[in-house]
């Protein structure tokens, strides 16, 4: 695909991501242990050159900065990264593409995406880039949502599909990610060479009805997409996720997440 073309899909998911980022800040926040697992996993430390791809609001980069590392975020959002450089005001933080990265050769130790890979028009020409800023035999962590039935999360999927860029009704579902091997072949295509697979659980809080909804519906521009039909894709989330809700009318979302980590 043209260059031209690729940058367009980014500034669409950028402008998407970013109608109700303030909204979906607050979600992120919730997504610390997945970073704080990663951190640890990696051995980020002092001194390490870390980048994050789809930085979102910057909680990673707080609290890989927190453990002393250098660190530098990218995201297609202007608004994301004006609440990432606020989060993280030590930190260098850009609006870019995945797949054009603007940095050389070699610049990182660590290259992290946290559920933004798939978010490329093309994943493996986004690991690719990756690879290419990391270092020689630095590491390429990639998380995505776990195997089917391991995320509460799951059930929305259907719902708030429909409501994404260029979404077919009558594509089947997108492959299952986790699924073992997967990760590992797409990485290997991309030139990088697998090292270590682990799983992270941990769960989504919200306190309401509408705290549920509206962390949801902030995601990739879903409420925006939905237009007039925000009400009734309101009301689905809340019907799919009845299960999950607790005695005191708040709801908690178990879910599952998958990591590879590769080489350069």
């Amino acid at each position: 695909m043209a260059a031209d073309a690729v940058e367009t899909k980014a500034e669409l998911w950028g402008r998407l991501w970013g109608t109700r980022a303030d909204e979906w800040a607050s979600t992120e926040e919730q997504q610390r242990p997945t970073y704080e697992a990663a951190i640890d996993r990696l051995g980020i430390g002092a001194e390490d050159r870390v980048l994050e791809v789809g930085c979102g609001s910057g909680v990673f980069l707080r609290a890989a900065a927190d453990r002393g590392a250098a660190v530098t975020g990218i995201d297609s959002s202007e608004r994301l990264v004006e609440l990432a450089r606020a989060r993280a005001p030590e930190v260098e933080v850009s609006v870019g593409d995945l797949q054009a990265l603007p940095y050389a050769d070699g610049s990182f130790d660590v290259v992290a995406g946290f559920n933004s890979f798939f978010f490329a028009d093309d994943i493996v020409a986004a690991l690719r880039e990756a690879g290419r800023v990391a270092r020689p035999g630095g590491k390429v962590a990639i998380q995505v949502w776990g195997r089917h039935g391991t995320c509460a999360l799951d059930a929305i999927k259907p719902i708030v599909r429909p409501f994404f860029p260029g979404a077919d009704p009558n594509a089947p579902p997108p492959p299952d990610l986790a699924e073992p091997g997967r990760l590992e072949r797409l990485a290997t295509a991309a030139g990088l060479t697998p090292a270590e697979a682990f799983d992270v659980s941990w769960a989504y809080v919200y306190e309401d009805e509408d705290a549920l909804t509206r962390g949801l519906l902030a995601a990739g521009g879903v409420g925006e997409s939905a237009g007039d039909r925000e009400p009734e894709v309101r009301r689905a989330l809340v019907d799919v996720l009845a299960p999950y809700r607790t005695p005191d009318g708040g709801y908690r979302l178990e879910n599952a997440w998958h990591f590879l980590v590769a080489t350069a």
